[in-house]
């Protein structure tokens, strides 16, 4: 198989159980719908707690020490929040959202009673398309996925994680709607530089960097199960950068060692 190939795999089984979830989502009723993104809410929760378990990686604490982990962690997300917040990136990704939909749908959505006077079909695709991105491509095995396939070792993490997200997307796209089709194109974008970067870097990159990489996507994934439950508006975006941070914290604490 050629590299890349798992990337193409994701987004194929995203489009079409974002597809079977479009067909399927008027003919369940509001509670079923909300009932489904609550489960996936919880799962979300589930995949981000394992993910933040690696910061008791044994290669994460050989590197840094016993105790360095979890501060490398904090300091990634405090870091990493800051400079989210102060380039905005939340409301950048919200505009982008907006921006495909009117290039995905057109300007003709039907105004709705929305306290920032949005129109709510657009702010319902926002929602999708937002959730399913993050979702989709933020976590373990995005990045280690598409890291080892860039690397040459196979896209099989890929394809394990595409049978995952084209379930979820039926669930997502019943409830959330054609937002989380568009999330296929964040999908191939995401992935597709993630695995150039892979095959640019080769193996360069210690487990433990990847490790605290891991475990600072997985809070994040905490934080968007949050907001898919409803119980706290956490800005997951603005702390994406976190995601860089914490590698470069870990060869920082490294070095000095």
């Amino acid at each position: 198989m050629f590299i890349g190939f798992g990337t193409l795999a994701n987004v194929v089984t995203v489009v079409l159980g974002s597809s079977l979830g479009l067909w399927i989502g008027g003919r369940l009723p509001e509670r079923t719908q909300r009932t489904v993104v609550d489960a996936l809410g919880l799962i979300t929760l589930l995949l981000g707690a394992l993910s933040a378990a690696d910061v008791r990686s044994p290669a994460l604490r050989d590197a840094v020490g016993s105790t360095a982990p979890v501060l490398i962690v904090l300091g990634a997300l405090l870091i990493g929040g800051v400079l989210g917040s102060l380039l905005d990136l939340e409301e950048r990704l919200d505009a982008f959202g907006h921006w495909v939909r009117r290039r995905v749908v057109g300007r003709g959505a039907t105004p709705g009673g929305d306290p920032d006077g949005r129109p709510s079909a657009a702010n319902r695709f926002v929602n999708g398309f937002v959730s399913a991105s993050l979702l989709f491509c933020v976590g373990p095995l995005t990045v280690l996925g598409t890291l080892t396939e860039g690397l040459g070792r196979g896209p099989e993490q890929l394809l394990v994680k595409s049978v995952l997200d084209g379930f979820s997307a039926i669930a997502f796209a019943a409830a959330l709607g054609l937002g989380v089709l568009a999330s296929a194109g964040m999908i191939l974008v995401v992935e597709g530089l993630i695995t150039l970067v892979g095959w640019t870097i080769g193996g360069a990159l210690p487990e433990a960097h990847l490790m605290a990489l891991s475990a600072v996507g997985g809070l994040i994934l905490v934080g968007l199960s949050l907001r898919i439950l409803n119980a706290r508006k956490v800005p997951v975006v603005n702390l994406l950068p976190a995601l860089v941070i914490a590698p470069a914290l870990v060869a920082l604490v490294d070095l000095l060692r």
